[in-house]
């Protein structure tokens, strides 16, 4: 069970001051050429998450940080962040900063496991062939899935708090085989729903063009 967060007015209840916390922030990025109403969401977008995720630290502050993709910790995962998203690696050093602790979420080989059968997927033709790759990115997804969830598990302890930065798709894979322990707390500021209308209009528009 998760706890939708886009307007917060006051701390977390106490009935979650005990086990572990984990706020979930929808990791989104931008490429360099985005059109600029776009881009101009996207920053909406991280301030407002920066500010729904102080709200909730009112209540305790960020213990660990858990960030997609990164399966190095420290100096060298924040590193990593910073080549992959500028805005995110904003908010992971500012709780840094504070005293937070950023964790290697991923195992490397089964992430390279995991995109190497993706990529696979999208430049195979054949049905027979993307019926086999299939079952392989499945199967790499699943273990991929649950050695996160070990993870998460393993370093997020009674009493913690935790910040995962990840894609909602991943995160709703996950969300259902995490503890009962860990509470879980969704990031969803306004500008989310606002980007998700531009992408539905582009959707719309370029398949006007196309007709």
């Amino acid at each position: 069970m998760s706890k939708k967060l886009g307007k917060i007015a006051k701390p977390l209840a106490e009935e979650y001051a005990d086990g572990r916390k984990l706020y979930c922030v929808p990791l989104l990025f931008t490429g360099k050429n985005a059109p600029k109403d776009y881009l101009k969401l996207y920053d909406k977008y991280w301030v407002q998450v920066e500010e729904n995720v102080a709200k909730l630290e009112l209540s305790g502050k960020a213990d660990k940080i858990y960030h997609e993709s990164v399966f190095l910790a420290g100096k060298e995962g924040l590193e990593s962040i910073e080549q992959q998203n500028k805005k995110s690696h904003q908010l992971v050093e500012s709780k840094i900063s504070r005293g937070a602790l950023l964790i290697a979420l991923e195992d490397k080989q089964l992430l390279a496991e995991y995109l190497d059968w993706g990529l696979c997927l999208s430049v195979v033709r054949s049905p027979e062939v993307v019926g086999k790759i299939q079952d392989f990115y499945r199967e790499a997804e699943e273990r991929r899935d649950k050695q996160i969830v070990k993870r998460i598990d393993d370093t997020l302890k009674n009493g913690e708090v935790g910040v995962l930065l990840m894609n909602d798709e991943s995160r709703i894979r996950i969300q259902p085989k995490l503890p009962a322990k860990i509470h879980v707390f969704l990031v969803h500021p306004p500008a989310l729903n606002d980007i998700s209308q531009w992408i539905r209009s582009q959707i719309r528009d370029n398949i006007k063009k196309s007709d």
